[in-house]
């Protein structure tokens, strides 16, 4: 950078080092991807080339991040745990953190066609960022069982719900009214007796 009497403004400027010795986790997710899938007709509940998208994305981060040593995703979302002794960008958790999600954000437009060559994209899709930190073995495995258990939550619900307007013939709200309150052994039930699922 040239130097000028404007430079001053860079101390303006704050790093955010993440902490050592923990994993850093970076979870992106997609913003109001309800209207998005709606908007491009994905299939109901769970649209293949949609999830091979996700996948496909994440793999792209993952081979430009080569410290990040695990990825889960469901849905419109994506979890990136970077190795506890990573340096990469000297730990500066806005720069992880935007870089990963412009990735994914632009890698998801960029093979959009591999997945739905008959479609158009519509709108560019954008996907939010956050940065966790997690100092022991414990904590990044409990995090890892919360989001698979928010995957067994979802999708059963999900799939409980579409079968149940697509098969069942039922309204959203009418859908959604038989399965308030529910259990997951009663939206079993429902999928088992109803739609042998």
């Amino acid at each position: 950078m040239a130097k000028s009497k404007f430079e001053y403004v860079r101390t303006f400027e704050k790093e955010d080092v993440c902490l050592q010795n923990c994993w850093i986790v970076v979870r992106v997710d997609g913003k109001a991807f309800h209207k998005f899938t709606e908007i491009h007709e994905f299939e109901k509940p769970n649209d293949v080339r949609g999830l091979k998208l996700m996948s496909r994305s994440a793999a792209n981060v993952m081979c430009e991040f080569r410290d990040v040593v695990i990825a889960f995703g469901h849905s419109d979302e994506y979890s990136f745990v970077f190795r506890k002794d990573t340096s990469q960008y000297n730990r500066r958790g806005e720069k992880l953190m935007s870089l990963v999600s412009s990735l994914f954000s632009s890698s998801y437009v960029f093979y959009w066609n591999e997945y739905f060559n008959q479609k158009k994209l519509m709108y560019a899709p954008s996907f939010d960022a956050r940065i966790v930190l997690y100092p022991t073995d414990d904590n990044l495995r409990d995090y890892l069982s919360w989001r698979q258990a928010d995957v067994h939550v979802n999708n059963l619900y999900n799939t409980c719900f579409w079968a149940l307007v697509i098969k069942g013939g039922l309204t959203n709200s009418e859908a959604e009214k038989t399965l308030r309150g529910t259990l997951a052994s009663q939206k079993n039930e429902i999928l088992f007796q109803e739609f042998k699922i």
